[in-house]
């Protein structure tokens, strides 16, 4: 007989981007069609080490290692010291494909299930919750304010550079963040895929791992990486988890029962990205230039780019005319009349709704297109009204 018990429900919500297509067809409407401003995809071209790298090593006829090659484990290990992490070792990182795979199942991959409580942004990239709802927990948003959270958690994200709002976590939060987990013995994940995309001359934003943060323990943290932004590499599904040594372990358990593993021509060209680093400083300039005219573009328009907003791929903008709305219905705040005026320019951003489960003002607008789309997204905003 049929048990009707399964599947057991999940819960999950519906994909944000499907509720977008009215507006894209509203866009796509307008003369010279729509530019894409809502996701961040990679669109300039992948690095030519990485290229070469993946095409010498594409005769990989043999399974390989879920832990990753000795010569990856090394680059990781190479890269941290460059980022002035001390506490990596080979023995304490993996690859893993892409990070949103590692994000949405770390919790049931540590084990943590129906009782426990995920700890993430109260404006975030979704896929945290995700994770809460995956392992049958209780996903529970938080304010950067650390002394409201439960002390009863057992896995708490944090993100910075933050996605969506650009926001950069000093490292004195990163310490009290570390001394908070210590004290309630909570696991804290640090998704620091946009590090590097910081502006105005900047230093990459602090992570989680350096000396002078965590004090040179990594017990209990672990850090989340991907190249998929900084090198142009989504395509490749290319980033790795590194830090506590046991929690590495019973990760790397689970994912080789499960068959979670990078491809080998991957790997190499992850090792050869984290290796050599100028291509980034390059990418990093084109993105400064983008956000540059786009941030211009934004306040001609008489809208205002939030002040947290220092570092990332997006801008997160409101309509200083429009942010004391209070209704709850779905789809109708100032976030979606501020995605309507930007549609009906020929404009696709992604509204506040996405990223937070009150209702919202800012949208996130996604400096991932080419130059000349930069431009004609500035010309017209300089219709906007």
């Amino acid at each position: 007989m049929k048990n009707t018990d399964l599947p057991r429900p999940l819960n999950l919500p519906v994909f944000p981007w499907d509720l977008l297509d009215p507006y894209r067809k509203k866009a796509a409407a307008v003369p010279g069609g729509a530019i894409d401003l809502s996701i961040g995809t990679p669109i300039d071209d992948c690095p030519d080490i990485a290229q070469s790298a993946l095409a010498a090593a594409a005769n990989s006829p043999g399974y390989p290692t879920v832990a990753g090659s000795c010569e990856l484990r090394s680059a990781i290990v190479s890269w941290a010291r460059e980022c002035g992490i001390n506490c990596i070792t080979e023995e304490s990182c993996l690859p893993t494909v892409g990070s949103k795979e590692l994000v949405a199942n770390l919790g049931w991959q540590l084990g943590i299930g129906s009782g426990d409580k995920v700890l993430f942004p109260e404006i975030a990239y979704p896929t945290y919750d995700i994770c809460a709802r995956l392992a049958g927990a209780q996903g529970i948003p938080v304010s950067n304010d650390i002394s409201t959270w439960p002390r009863d958690a057992s896995l708490v994200w944090i993100n910075t550079p933050a996605n969506p709002t650009g926001w950069v976590a000093p490292k004195e939060w990163l310490r009290e963040v570390v001394s908070w987990a210590r004290e309630v013995g909570a696991v804290v994940a640090s998704d620091e895929c946009y590090r590097e995309l910081t502006y105005g001359g900047s230093t990459p934003a602090p992570s989680l791992l350096q000396e002078d943060v965590c004090a040179g323990s990594n017990e209990n943290l672990l850090l989340v990486y991907s190249v998929s932004k900084e090198s142009n590499l989504a395509g490749y599904r290319a980033a790795f988890v590194a830090g506590d040594p046991d929690l590495i372990a019973s990760l790397l358990a689970v994912r080789k029962h499960s068959g979670v593993i990078m491809p080998a021509p991957v790997q190499e060209a992850l090792r050869r990205v984290l290796l050599d680093r100028s291509h980034v400083v390059e990418q990093v300039a084109r993105y400064a230039r983008r956000r540059k005219i786009l941030a211009a573009a934004i306040e001609n328009a008489g809208l205002k780019i939030a002040e947290e907003c220092e570092a990332g791929l997006y801008l997160w903008v409101f309509d200083p005319a429009d942010t004391a709305d209070k209704q709850l219905s779905p789809g109708q705040g100032a976030d979606w009349r501020l995605l309507e005026k930007f549609a009906r320019l020929g404009l696709i951003v992604a509204p506040e709704s996405f990223y937070n489960s009150r209702p919202g003002s800012h949208v996130r607008v996604a400096l991932c297109v080419t130059d000349e789309e930069i431009e004609k997204t500035a010309k017209h905003l300089a219709k906007f009204a």
